[in-house]
């Protein structure tokens, strides 16, 4: 059996855990730049449609007394963290699919009393983190994913976990499912599928084989499979990036080299730490400036360099020389630059590195670096920096009101009032 665990209205839970005097009234939560609404609270959900432009919104804001917050990821990453953390010792083996979802495989599990043990793991996440979840128990991936709906949509029936143990009740939930919310059929498919008559997912799958494949390819027969309880899909493990990047667009266009400078040493530093995330070490870094392609009244430049690293290496502060190494390479003085980024190329596990004979590696930086992450983790992504960051400049994403980062920011917990 899966079972699909899925964090209700996961942004908005995430702030009202700090924030109680918000339970029972409209909250929403905005993209990067406040751009449109990512998360709803059920109070909120009946007038404001998922993805809806904040600009647009912001009489019903008011009028509606909406309490209205910018993304807070570092707070809803460490959050997610902790939830993913607690779930992990209730399965053998779990897929993270999502910051608010996670697959667990129950497999192996029959001796215990599986909605007992379900319960247990449900109060534990909910009572260590303060975040609600919901549980959806099937055979396949996508019946799980079926039965986490149904627990959603009929909590107090289901008590926020429901399991299809049953052929019947297999049979009852198919026929009450949209085959827009099947797990796999996006919005063109299921436009298709309604032209056709088929509404529900209990006609998805009288659908044909032959059909089903040549209409949809494998991956619609494998859907039907899923919700026949045949197996098509296991857990995926992520598998590490061949590259990582760091790019930005900037606020305006600039033709400043010492801000160019800065910026390039953040993107780097910032790639170097995505690199020990992933245990990872890059031989090649490559670095890019480019002015604004919009603006045809000025004269246009794009600037790229790749440079080679004495060896495979995840320092901050040897990418960030590179980085500024390749900057002074490709800036030419006159020109105004709206983006800049740093690409880390030639990936390889940094336990089985290769080093070089005449460059001897620097375990002084390998421990500085794990110190560096181990305090940030704990105080906030951007305690400690390179010296040539700006200790003042953060990213700049938000312009409504932006919660604190009451888990990972040391001085935003010293300014929440007891």
């Amino acid at each position: 059996m899966f079972a699909l665990v899925d964090a209700n209205n996961f942004y908005v839970s995430c702030e009202r855990v700090f924030r109680p005097d918000l339970n029972g009234k409209p909250v929403v939560v905005l993209s990067n730049n406040d751009g449109c609404v990512i998360s709803r609270s059920n109070e909120a959900k009946p007038f404001i449609p998922m993805g809806a432009p904040a600009f647009q919104y912001e009489k019903i804001f008011r009028e509606r007394n909406v309490e209205v917050f910018s993304s807070n990821f570092a707070l809803y990453g460490d959050m997610s963290t902790r939830v993913m953390n607690i779930l992990a010792r209730y399965a053998p083996d779990m897929e993270i699919y999502s910051i608010d979802e996670a697959f667990l495989l129950l497999d192996g599990m029959e001796h215990l009393n599986l909605e007992d043990h379900l319960k247990r793991m449900k109060k534990e996440v909910e009572k260590s983190t303060g975040i609600p979840i919901t549980i959806g128990v099937g055979n396949t991936k996508t019946l799980s994913k079926v039965a986490a709906k149904i627990a959603k949509k009929f909590p107090g029936k289901t008590g926020g976990i429901y399991i299809l143990d049953s052929p019947g009740k297999i049979e009852k939930a198919l026929r009450w499912l949209p085959v827009e919310d099947i797990h796999g059929i996006g919005r063109r498919l299921a436009r298709k599928l309604h032209r056709m008559n088929i509404r529900k997912a209990a006609d998805f799958i009288r659908l044909s084989n032959a059909w089903l494949k040549k209409h949809l390819s494998i991956q619609g027969l494998r859907i039907k499979k899923e919700l026949l309880g045949e197996r098509a899909f296991g857990l995926e493990m992520p598998a590490p990036r061949k590259r990582i990047a760091t790019t930005r667009t900037f606020e305006t266009d600039t033709s400043d080299f010492e801000y160019l400078r800065e910026r390039l040493v953040t993107f780097a530093s910032v790639t170097a730490a995505k690199l020990r995330k992933q245990g990872s070490a890059c031989q090649l870094l490559t670095v890019f400036i480019r002015t604004n392609r919009h603006r045809e009244d000025l004269p246009q430049h794009f600037g790229s360099i790749t440079l080679h690293a004495d060896y495979p290496t995840d320092s901050s502060l040897h990418l960030a020389q590179l980085a500024v190494a390749g900057l002074e390479k490709i800036y030419r003085p006159g020109y105004r630059y709206k983006k800049a980024g740093v690409i880390a190329g030639e990936l390889v596990p940094a336990r089985h590195r290769q080093l070089n004979l005449f460059v001897p590696l620097d375990d002084k930086h390998i421990r500085l670096m794990q110190s560096i992450d181990k305090l940030n983790a704990k105080y906030g992504y951007d305690l400690l920096k390179t010296g040539g960051q700006d200790p003042a400049r953060t990213w700049k994403m938000r312009q409504a009101k932006l919660s604190p980062s009451y888990t990972t920011r040391l001085e935003d917990v010293i300014r929440v009032k007891v």
